[in-house]
């Protein structure tokens, strides 16, 4: 008989909401008005009858292109958002699915609601998004000693939650082993145009690996879009499996309904075209983000938390574990009460860490950047447009009600220490 993995990392309790498939945070939000050209494009496209879906699907094979992936647009597929096409990706490939620990909010709800079994594997901290390539091969094993079938592993090089990026000799490493074993691999690129220092930054997708075996992902709520304007696409393996996965991956869409809407199209297809005015917009969002969040940093590591340094994305990884006696003395004694409390002490959201498949036990959270840029478009502007965000008024507010409240922590967790 087969052994059903047990799901360690999420919990819930009666009357309350907090399920793994019934609450996923959002990704980490941009906190800025949207680009006026995008929001014109939208409206514009509201107002006539054309459909969009051939110009998005060529705009984002010239995206692809530009990264160093040659794209057929007949081998791209679009839908309002990344869960569609995982879902449909997961569907038609079957068997089980490997993901990282931790790994994005939305993979492993959309693959247990198909029914699929999930496994996490280990990864290294620097690694992020990427599992460590020794406990892939060992959960491989193990899931089919158990007789499983693992067929499809998701990985990210810019990472959600950890704000990672993977260093290129680890990426080659888990794709030789995944491809060994016969896996499918999607690769979640939504952060790769928000890594924080590109110019010293070496980011490589693992489709330049393993062109046949890797589908590409990314939701351009990611780099572009807001996320209320849901639009993502996929670039599939230029081989006969791989079409024939696009193939059926669209009918999959197609009986989903899941469809990109023709006003969000327009704005995602302006977008993927990367005129000046999108890549100026770019530069400065991951600019004023990568100040704030290694400001939020060294806010946090002050007040005596472990976090791993963000290097892309607009959020970073904070583990509580060394102020654990505090959070204790409060009740306090996993991740799901921990987000209860930041949550409340900080007024806005602080997921768990728990919620994309880490340890329940483990005291962490991903905090955004996005809340610490202002509460009005003026101020979320001047942000923008300042040489030095982090000098801003309500951004030095915003860090210190940020700090404030892990100071308190560390302060409590000293009172509450035994003695030695």
């Amino acid at each position: 008989m087969r052994r059903t993995h047990p799901d360690r990392g999420h919990r819930t309790r009666p009357g309350e909401d907090h399920g793994p498939v019934r609450y996923g945070p959002p990704p980490p939000g941009h906190g800025l008005p949207p680009l006026p050209a995008l929001v014109t494009a939208l409206t514009d496209a509201a107002r006539s009858q054309d459909e969009r879906p051939t110009a998005l699907l060529r705009a984002a094979a010239g995206y692809y292109a530009r990264r160093g992936l040659g794209t057929d647009a007949g081998l791209l597929a679009a839908a309002p958002g990344l869960p569609p096409l995982l879902v449909a990706v997961t569907a038609v490939l079957g068997g089980d699915v490997l993901v990282p620990r931790p790994c994005g909010a939305w993979w492993a709800p959309q693959a247990r609601a198909l029914g699929r079994s999930v496994f996490h594997v280990a990864t290294a901290a620097e690694s992020g998004g990427v599992p460590d390539p020794y406990a892939l091969l060992e959960t491989v094993r193990r899931v089919r000693d158990e007789g499983g079938d693992p067929r499809l592993l998701v990985l990210s090089v810019a990472d959600d939650p950890t704000a990672a990026v993977a260093p290129p000799e680890a990426v080659h490493e888990v794709v030789e082993a995944a491809v060994g074993e016969g896996l499918h691999l999607v690769s979640d690129e939504t952060w790769r145009d928000t890594v924080h220092r590109p110019h010293e930054t070496v980011l490589v997708s693992p489709a330049e690996m393993a062109p046949d075996r890797v589908t590409v992902v990314t939701d351009l709520a990611g780099p572009f879009l807001l996320a209320g304007w849901p639009a993502a696409v996929a670039r599939f393996p230029a081989t006969a499996d791989g079409a024939a996965l696009h193939a059926r991956v669209l009918d999959v869409l197609s009986a989903l309904g899941a469809r990109v809407a023709d006003p969000v199209a327009a704005a995602a297809a302006y977008a993927l075209a990367e005129p000046a005015d999108v890549t100026e917009r770019l530069t400065a969002s991951v600019r004023l983000h990568a100040r704030v969040a290694a400001a939020a940093y060294e806010t946090v590591v002050r007040a005596g938390v472990t976090a791993r340094f963000p290097r892309a994305g607009r959020h970073l990884y904070v583990d509580l574990g060394p102020l654990r006696p505090a959070p204790a003395a409060r009740g306090v004694g996993d991740a799901q009460e921990l987000e209860d409390l930041l949550t409340a002490r900080l007024g806005l959201p602080v997921p768990g860490g728990h919620r994309f498949g880490d340890d329940l036990e483990a005291l962490r959270v991903r905090l955004s950047t996005a809340p610490l840029l202002g509460a009005t478009d003026e101020e979320h502007q001047e942000s923008l447009s300042s040489l030095s965000p982090v000098e801003l008024p309500h951004v030095q507010r915003a860090l210190m009600n940020l700090g404030s409240v892990f100071d308190d922590l560390r302060d409590d967790a000293q009172r509450w220490e035994p003695p030695r």
